[in-house]
């Protein structure tokens, strides 16, 4: 489990079928390497992934075929810098929200624009993956609501009606401190939508082994047990 709050950034240096090879920015390897261990879960960009070797400015981590699928972190041709998060430990202080490390699918970047005190960055779908998009992501958007884009927990500022295109404000904080600044249009972000709305749209959607529990929660069932 993870937060979303980004704790350092560092760069992809080697990639093969399984594996990553990740160094640490240098002001914070101490920090990230003086409590991490083999076995441990780290997020990179996002993406929960299993250490397997400590290295002296990073680690290698294993890499599924599924998520090389479902994230763009087989395309260090485009991106070469990522967003770093160990797992969240008892005791520790909760920001941002609950994020799973599970990503969903991938969008792109299609405008960054800086204002008086915000950086409000605008993504869509990535044409070959506008199936994963419907499927995963645009289901989940509504405004005000959690997102977590390459690792960072962000709130959805808008998004139009049929969520083909989301927009947040990022603080220059954030903005500086992760490799959002490094963006350009058409590069991809891996995206992890609100697990709390999946767990809302399963409860209301489908039946349980509860005979007496509706296949959906409808108006006329509302209606019907006097709530409306």
């Amino acid at each position: 489990m993870f937060t979303g709050l980004i704790q350092a950034r560092g760069w992809i240096e080697g990639h093969d079928r399984d594996r990553l090879t990740v160094t640490i920015e240098r002001d914070r390897q101490a920090e990230i390497l003086a409590t991490l261990a083999v076995g441990d879960s780290v997020a990179v960009d996002g993406a929960c992934l299993t250490v397997e070797t400590i290295l002296p400015a990073g680690f290698v981590a294993a890499i599924s075929p599924e998520t090389l699928v479902r994230t763009g972190l087989g395309r260090t041709d485009q991106r070469t810098a990522v967003n770093l998060e160990t797992s969240l430990r008892l005791g520790s202080k909760l920001g941002g929200h609950f994020v799973t490390g599970h990503i969903d699918g991938v969008g792109q970047l299609a405008e960054a624009l800086e204002t008086r005190l915000a950086w409000e960055l605008t993504f869509v779908p990535v044409p070959e993956r506008q199936a994963q998009w419907q499927a995963a992501i645009a289901r989940y958007l509504i405004p005000k609501g959690s997102i977590a884009v390459n690792g960072i927990s962000l709130t959805v500022a808008a998004c139009d009606r049929d969520s083909q295109w989301f927009r947040v404000a990022v603080i220059p904080h954030t903005y500086a401190a992760t490799n959002l600044e490094q963006l350009q249009p058409g590069q991809w972000v891996n995206l992890e939508s609100d697990i709390l709305g999946k767990y809302v749209e399963k409860l209301l959607g489908r039946s349980t082994s509860d005979a007496t529990t509706p296949d959906a929660v409808s108006l006329p069932f509302l209606a019907e047990h006097g709530y409306l």
